[in-house]
This record gives structure tokens, sequence and C-alpha cells, in this order.
């Protein structure tokens, strides 16, 4: 009796972790929300929600291209220099030569493309590969733009400073990208099959898919989120420079796994993403809003950072053995 109680018991709690992970990242950015709404009301005016949001569309890209690459179990730590490197080409090269411009992030999205299929082919770790990718990033950005500069095309900057009626253009574009990417990572049979070679690539190969092929297109997919990153990001700094996006890293793995991907592959979340990604661009203005130092700012978000992804590790342990019993 008492190993079946406590076998009831483990069962609930396993349900109780399945039923709260899907909505951890909505609970986490509505007491962000509600707490910055409550410090300072207009914040969540039109005009507050834009300059709150501001940055966020970025961040949100970058996290979906890192979720098209943990989906098949892989990690890239490139992103944010190649959106930095988007970014001074946006800035520099676009607005005087527009098709040049086309022409070599066309380049960059083969690029990406081929170290995919690199990582699977010859079994590279992405880690090792796309850490190496990114210093190549940086270079590129730097002969492009060696001093922070340059100006973005207008009609760029006019696409991003568009003002929509009633809701911010920006939460408009949160909603049309988790629908995207829902529809593509989720619902399709291309999305299927991905994390499928994320969950079991073995048993996906003997089926007749070429994982080199899959790779490769999920690498190319990332770089697109990866370039429409940048355009956006110099869009709405009107300059750039070539550390711009460094930091999107890091940010987008936090965001992703927030929002319920797994570094094993297999399992992961666009909208989770979506609402990762603007979790964590607004943590630092919850900071402001909450007196913080700025000398304390940056422990602090760490700390907020890892109790949260902290909860969600738990939270899949615990559904995760829900599943294995």
């Amino acid at each position: 009796m008492v190993d079946g109680a406590m076998r009831r018991k483990g069962g609930a709690v396993s349900h109780l972790a399945s039923r709260l992970q899907p909505v951890l990242p909505v609970i986490a950015l509505a007491l962000l929300l509600t707490y910055i709404g409550w410090s300072q009301p207009r914040a969540l005016s039109y005009f507050g929600a834009n300059l709150l949001l501001g940055l966020s569309l970025p961040i949100v890209l970058c996290t979906l291209a890192q979720v098209f690459v943990m989906a098949v179990g892989d990690l890239d730590l490139s992103v944010g220099s190649f959106v930095s490197l988007v970014a001074c080409i946006g800035a520099t090269i676009l607005p005087q030569d527009p098709f040049l411009a086309t022409a070599a992030l066309v380049c960059l999205v083969a690029v990406y493309a081929l170290v995919g299929a690199l990582v699977q082919f010859r079994k590279v770790p992405s880690i090792i590969l796309t850490l190496g990718l990114s210093f190549v990033w940086t270079g590129l950005a730097l002969i492009i733009l060696p001093v922070p500069g340059g100006k973005a095309p207008e009609w760029v900057s006019s696409l991003v400073g568009w003002r929509t009626p009633i809701v911010p253009m920006m939460i408009w574009m949160f909603i049309i990208l988790a629908a995207v990417g829902h529809l593509i990572i989720i619902r399709s049979s291309w999305g299927t099959m991905v994390r499928a070679a994320g969950a079991n690539p073995s048993a996906l190969e003997r089926s007749g898919w070429s994982l080199v092929r899959m790779k490769a297109g999920v690498y190319a997919a990332a770089g697109v989120c990866g370039i429409v990153a940048g355009l956006v990001l110099v869009g709405n700094t009107v300059a750039a420079n070539a550390t711009v996006a460094n930091q999107y890293t890091l940010l987008s793995v936090a965001a992703a796994v927030l929002g319920g991907a797994d570094f094993s592959g297999g399992r992961v979340s666009p909208t989770g993403a979506v609402l990762g990604g603007i979790i964590m661009s607004i943590v630092g203005s919850l900071l402001i809003f909450m007196n913080i130092s700025t000398d304390w700012q940056v422990a602090t978000q760490g700390v907020i950072l890892i109790a949260v992804l902290s909860l969600q590790f738990l939270l899949q342990r615990l559904s995760g053995t829900r599943v294995s019993s």
C-alpha cells in the first residue's frame, strides 16, 4: 500500500510537471509584465510597449534560428556573430549596392547549409564547428565595418518603424512568427522529420532519409532567420558594429530552453521560443524598473536566468519520469 501511494504521488507530481512545463514561459512573461505594469503603468501603453519591445524582435528571430538547430540535437554558438555580420552588411553594402548585398546574404545562407551538412557528414560536434565559425563571422564583420557606423537603408528603417493601429507592430510580428514557426516545425511533414532527426536519427536514416540533406536544410533555415534578425536589428539601431549582436548567442540558447527546447533534440516549441525571446529581451528593463544599480544588473540578470532555467530543467526531469514509467 505504501509503494502504491508513493507511485500515485509520484505520478501526480509528474503529471503536474508535464502540465506546467508548456505554460512556464507564459507564467514568467505574465509575471514580468505584471510587475512592470504595476511599477510603471505607462510602460504598457502603445508608446511604452514600442520602447519596451523595441529590440525584442531580433532576439526572437535569433531564438527561432537556435530552435531549428536544437531540433536536430545541435547547438549554434555563432548565431550572434552571424547577426552582427548581417547588420554590418545591411548598414554598409545594402544601401550602396543592393544586388551585391543580396548575393552576399544568399552566400551566407549557403555557407550555413554547408556547415550543417559538414556537421553530419564528418561527425564534427556542432559546438566546436560553430564556435570556430563565430570567429570567422566576426572577422568578416570587422573587414566590412572596422569601426561602428554605417547607415540602414531607408526602406528597412521604415519597415521596422512601421506603426500599426491599436496594437504595436512588434506584437503582431510575434504572433505571426509563433504561428509560422508552429506550422513549419510542428505541423508540417518536414518539421516532423526534423524533430525525428533529433529524437532518433538512426531510425530516420534507416527509413531512407538523408541526414546530411536534412541538417543542411535545417541550418539554412536558421541562416534565413539570422539574416532577417540582422536586418531588423540594423533597422532599429540605424547603424551597426562588428559585435552588435554577439550577446544574442547565449540569450538565444537560454530563451530556447526557457521556451521548452531540449538540448538532446527532438523537442522544441516555436511558440515557447517566441515567448522566451521576449522574456530575455525585457529582463533588463525589469531590473531598471526595480531600481537595481547598474553595477548589479548583470549579476541579477544572471541569477534570474539561472533560476528560471533550473525550474525548466526540473520540470523536464519530472515530466520525463512520468513518460519512462
